[in-house]
C-alpha cells in the first residue's frame, strides 16, 4: 500500500484574467465567388462621389478609433480584390478605401474565451528591480467559429512573488506576413519525402536550388517541372505538396511600437485555418549559451491536427515551421529547455492517453517516441498529458501534467524526471496539486484546470492556468515544499 503524501500548499492569486470582446482585429471579408465579388464592386462603383464620401466618412467615424492604422488595413484589403475591378474604371482614393471597407470585417479574437496560458521570462529585463522578473504570458484566445489564436500579456513578478500585469491595450492587431522567407532545402526535402512526393519528381523539383532558397526560386523550378514528361498526376502532387509546405512555413513581424498585449498570432496557413491551439512556450538555451524562445502548438484545419513549432528571439518576429517524422502525432508536444547529451528532448502524447518522451538530433524531425507514463491514479484513468515544458531543478526535471478522471474532471499533478535520463520518472505525487474549486467548475468546458507552461522565480513555481476553457488565473507554489514531497515519494 502506497503511503499518501500531504498535498503541497498551492496559493491561488486573486486576479482573474477574462476575455474582452471589444478587442477586435480586421480580417478580409470575401463574400462568395468571383462573380459575386464583381457584382458587389459594380454596385459600389455606381455610387455618386457624394455617396461614397458620406459612406466612407461613416465608416471612419464608427471604426477608425477601434484600430491602429485603420486606413492601411482598408487599403490592404482593397488590394486583395483589386484584380476584380473592371479596367474601364479609374478609382479615386475614397473609392478604393470604401471598396476595402466592404471587403473587411471585424473579428473579436477572444470573444468566447481566453485560456490555457504559458509563461516565460521576458527577453528584456532592463530596468527591473532586483528580485523581480519581467515575464511574457501567452494565451489561447477563441472567437467566433471557435477559431483559436495566440495572444500575449506582459507583467512583473516581484521579490514577494506578487504578480502585476501591465495595462492591456484596447487595440489588438495581426503582424505583417513575410512574403519571401528563406527555406532550408534539407528540411524541405525531408518533409516532402514524408508527405509521399515521388523521388524522381521531387528531385527534379529541387534541382538547381541552393541549400537555401526563396519562393521565387521555387516557382521557377515549378515552371520547369511543368514542362517535363513526368506523369501529370505525379507532377501536380509534387507541386501542390511543395506549395502547401511553403505556405505552412512562414514568418510574421510585429511593429516595435506595438505593446505586447496588442500582438496576436492569428491563423495564416491552410493547416491552421481553424485554429492555433495550446502553445507551449519555453526559453531554450543552446549549447553555445544563445537563447531562443520556442513554442510547440497544435494547428487545426477543421478536419485534422498537425503539431507545429514557432521560434522568436524578441516576440516581434516569429518564424513558423512544420514538424516532421513518424513521432509527430497528436497534441501536447513540449520541448525541454536545453539539450541533454547533445539531443533535443520533447514530451508528447502519441495516443491521446499516455505520456511519451522523444529524443532527436534535429529540432524539426522526430522519429522515435518512448512511453514515459500511463494513467495510474483513478483521477487520471482517462488520460494524462504534460502541462508545458519541464523545469530544471537541482533534484531533477520538474514536470506538471494533467490527469482526467470521472465526469471528465481535469486536475494538475507533479512528477520528477531524472536530470541525466529524463525517460526515468523518479518521483511523483500521489495527489494532484490543483483541482477545480467551487469557483472554477463552471464555464465553457466545466471542471477543467489546464496549464501550458510554468516557470520558477526566487524559489517559487509560478503556474498560470486556464479555468473551464474560458478564463485564467495564476497560482504559486514553494519549490522547496514541492521537491520535498517529490523526494519523499521516492522512498515510499
Amino acid at each position: 500500500m502506497v503511503k499518501e503524501q500531504p498535498r503541497p500548499l498551492i496559493k491561488r492569486r486573486p486576479t482573474l484574467l477574462n476575455a474582452e470582446s471589444s478587442r477586435v482585429i480586421t480580417r478580409p471579408h470575401i463574400p462568395g465567388d468571383r462573380a459575386r465579388i464583381k457584382k458587389l464592386i459594380i454596385r459600389i462603383l455606381k455610387l455618386s462621389h457624394d455617396d461614397v464620401h458620406h459612406l466612407l466618412e461613416g465608416v471612419f467615424q464608427d471604426f477608425s478609433g477601434r484600430h491602429r492604422n485603420f486606413r492601411g488595413n482598408l487599403e490592404r484589403n482593397f488590394e486583395r480584390i483589386s484584380e476584380n475591378v473592371p479596367k474601364r474604371f479609374t478609382l479615386t482614393s475614397e473609392q478604393r478605401l470604401l471598396l476595402g471597407a466592404y471587403f473587411t470585417s471585424e473579428y473579436s479574437v477572444e470573444a468566447a474565451a481566453l485560456f490555457n496560458p504559458s509563461i516565460v521570462p521576458h527577453p528584456d529585463q532592463k530596468g527591473v528591480d532586483k528580485g523581480s522578473l519581467r515575464f511574457v504570458m501567452s494565451f489561447r484566445a477563441t472567437g467566433e467559429g471557435h477559431v483559436s489564436s495566440i495572444e500575449f500579456r506582459g507583467g512583473i513578478v516581484d521579490k514577494n512573488h506578487d504578480i502585476y500585469f501591465d495595462p492591456v491595450s484596447h487595440y489588438v492587431a495581426t503582424p505583417e506576413i513575410h512574403t519571401d522567407p528563406v527555406y532550408q532545402r534539407h528540411h524541405f526535402r525531408r518533409k516532402l519525402e514524408e508527405l509521399g512526393a515521388r523521388d524522381r519528381v521531387m528531385n527534379h523539383l529541387l534541382e538547381g536550388l541552393g541549400e537555401t532558397f526563396t519562393v521565387d526560386e521555387l516557382e521557377l523550378q515549378i515552371k520547369d517541372l511543368r514542362s517535363t514528361k513526368y506523369r501529370l498526376k505525379d507532377k501536380q502532387h509534387a507541386i501542390d505538396t511543395a506549395l502547401w509546405l511553403v505556405r505552412s512555413n512562414y514568418e510574421v513581424i510585429f511593429r516595435p511600437d506595438q505593446p505586447i498585449s496588442e500582438r496576436v498570432l492569428f491563423p495564416v496557413s491552410e493547416n491552421e485555418s481553424a485554429g492555433i491551439e495550446d502553445a507551449r512556450f519555453v526559453r531554450f538555451v543552446d549549447d553555445d549559451g544563445s537563447v531562443t524562445y520556442y513554442a510547440t502548438y497544435t494547428a487545426y484545419n477543421g478536419f485534422a491536427i498537425l503539431p507545429q513549432i514557432l521560434e522568436t528571439n524578441d516576440f516581434l518576429t516569429f518564424k513558423i515551421h512544420t514538424l516532421s517524422g513518424s513521432a509527430v502525432q497528436n497534441k501536447g508536444m513540449a520541448l525541454f529547455p536545453r539539450k541533454i547529451h547533445g539531443r533535443y528532448v520533447m514530451l508528447s502524447r502519441q495516443d491521446g492517453v499516455n505520456s511519451y518522451i522523444m529524443f532527436s538530433h534535429s529540432l524539426r524531425f522526430w522519429n522515435d517516441a518512448d512511453l514515459l507514463q500511463e494513467p495510474v491514479h483513478p483521477l487520471e484513468f482517462v488520460q494524462v498529458g504534460n502541462c508545458g515544458s519541464p523545469v530544471e531543478t537541482s533534484d531533477g526535471w520538474l514536470v506538471l501534467f494533467h490527469g482526467v478522471g470521472p465526469m471528465r474532471k481535469y486536475s494538475i499533478w507533479a512528477e520528477l524526471l531524472d536530470i541525466d535520463d529524463p525517460s526515468k520518472v523518479i518521483g511523483r505525487l500521489d495527489e494532484p496539486i490543483l483541482t477545480p474549486d467551487e469557483h472554477e467548475r463552471d464555464g465553457y468546458v466545466p471542471n477543467v484546470v489546464y496549464s501550458c507552461g510554468n516557470m520558477i522565480h526566487e524559489g517559487t513555481l509560478i503556474i498560470p492556468y486556464g479555468i473551464a476553457d474560458q478564463r485564467c488565473r495564476v497560482a504559486t507554489l514553494s519549490i522547496a515544499d514541492l521537491l520535498s514531497q517529490l523526494n519523499a515519494s521516492m522512498q515510499t
